[in-house]
């Protein structure tokens, strides 16, 4: 078993501390407690409202967020807190316990096309991940039983997650008329009896791959760094409504090239050249005037 770290997160409450745990705690249901007898489904709850301090309790995800009377600052217990929280999930403490009949989550979800028309996008009422996965094979998914789940359709090409949303790339020879419905709701379905959608080692693993992305942006010459800016703040967010995602690969100063990656529905998209050319590539000449002259796509 892996060992279980939490980590202390501030909030824009100065009176809430999250504790932001490794791995997860609940499967997409969210408590508030708001004193010990309230508390009488979570012993980790329990134990915490024996320290004076603590006001109220909540438990979603990865977390627990503690808010707490002023007679203390979070700075003087923090730590201990962290501790005890930590000691109590590594020792096998149960956090919330389960019903004897499992509740399911209600979900609705939603299929939406895209530019690409081997890509449908089926869109949930609540997020379903934290970070960006995409899986090209079944191989590639054994990090998501879920992926893994859809790739048992003899259709399914590839899986794109982000965020509230899932892009399915098909293979040419099926039509979609064919099949949106029944894999809606085997997605419904899946999300709804509050099934794991990826385990909590992949998210851990996404983490490292944002600290190692972030060293990586540092390390880039100016322009890069402007380039990979514009697109965080102006392509990203459009591709992302037709559920793909783009990605900076390099810039060549000599050349004026930049190299972009994308994936979900934007890799392979008949659109994707012209996009590119009508509207990145144009975006980042006039906003870079004569450091840009060619955006090249290479499909993820």
């Amino acid at each position: 078993m892996n060992k279980i770290n939490v980590s202390i997160q501030e909030t824009s409450n100065s009176s809430i501390l999250k504790f932001e745990t490794n791995s997860f705690l609940t499967k997409y249901e969210s408590f508030e407690f708001n004193n010990i007898d309230d508390a009488k489904k979570s012993p980790l709850a329990q134990q915490l409202f024996h320290l004076p301090f603590v006001k109220k309790i909540y438990i979603s995800g990865n977390f627990i967020a503690i808010e707490r009377y002023d007679i203390v600052e979070w700075a003087d217990v923090q730590n201990e807190v962290s501790t005890q929280i930590e000691d109590y999930l590594n020792t096998g403490g149960i956090v919330v316990e389960s019903s004897s009949e499992k509740k399911k989550n209600p979900v609705t979800i939603y299929a939406e096309s895209t530019p690409n028309p081997s890509v449908i996008k089926f869109v949930a009422n609540k997020n379903l991940v934290s970070s960006m996965f995409e899986f090209s094979s079944v191989d590639e998914s054994k990090a998501s039983p879920f992926a893994t789940a859809l790739f048992n359709f003899p259709f399914v090409k590839s899986v794109f997650l982000d965020e509230n949303y899932i892009s399915v790339t098909k293979y040419n020879g099926t039509d979609w008329n064919d099949v949106t419905m029944d894999l809606r709701e085997f997605i419904r379905s899946y999300i709804e009896n509050g099934k794991e959608l990826v385990f909590a080692n992949a998210t851990e693993i996404t983490k490292k791959n944002d600290a190692s992305k972030e060293e990586d942006f540092e390390a880039l010459d100016d322009i890069s760094k402007e380039i990979v800016n514009i697109l965080e703040e102006y392509v990203k967010p459009a591709v992302a409504s037709d559920g793909g995602n783009i990605q900076f690969e390099s810039y060549n100063a000599d050349t004026k090239t930049v190299k972009v990656i994308l994936q979900g529905a934007c890799s392979g998209c008949p659109s994707s050249t012209f996009t590119l050319k009508n509207g990145i590539e144009n975006m980042l000449k006039e906003l870079l005037k004569d450091k840009v002259e060619t955006v090249e796509a290479i499909n993820g």
